[in-house]
């Protein structure tokens, strides 16, 4: 079980490859990203700087045996001012990792890591069908607020999206 020996912390410069290959797995294998071309590391590292160690946006990966199986982040919601307080959250695992405690353990540090914010409410789009990704959404308090069908298209096909709504701060 990896949960035992998986290591959370803020991700680095130097996880970004093992992140990218991560998320480009499931660009090329899943519906649970609508994009359908692998990302360039040039791409993700304009994607990592959004990310600081300290405020609403932060991102963290799981190693496991010095390995990175898992990411986890807390991005801006919508570009308006409005949202500022709103937070969306994503989490991406090797697919030998699921199951195995990795992904509770990056929500964990994630949600500590943002509590004092000035974060009102986090968000989640889920791709149906994905019953782990909904679980470990649900095991964190997050609700189903809405299902959007066929929201996005990917393999020939529409894909429904569900969205999760968990309130933050006091």
């Amino acid at each position: 079980m990896i949960h035992a020996t998986v290591q959370v912390r803020p991700a680095a410069e130097e996880d970004l490859e093992a992140i990218n290959e991560i998320y480009n797995h499931y660009v090329l294998e899943s519906h649970c990203t609508f994009d359908d071309e692998p990302l360039g590391m040039d791409a993700r590292r304009e994607w990592f700087s959004h990310y600081g160690r300290s405020g609403r946006h932060r991102v963290f990966v799981a190693a496991d045996g010095g390995g990175v199986v898992g990411y986890a982040s807390s991005s801006r919601y919508r570009p308006k001012p409005g949202y500022l307080t709103s937070v969306e959250t994503s989490i991406y695992l090797a697919p030998d990792a699921i199951g195995k405690g990795a992904g509770t353990r990056l929500y964990e540090t994630l949600f500590k890591s943002i509590e004092g914010e000035d974060i009102h409410r986090a968000y989640a789009g889920v791709a149906l069908p994905n019953p782990e990704s909904i679980a470990l959404h649900e095991k964190f308090g997050f609700k189903r607020v809405a299902l959007y069908s066929e929201q996005g298209r990917k393999f020939g096909r529409y894909w429904d999206v569900a969205w999760f709504e968990k309130p933050l701060g006091g």
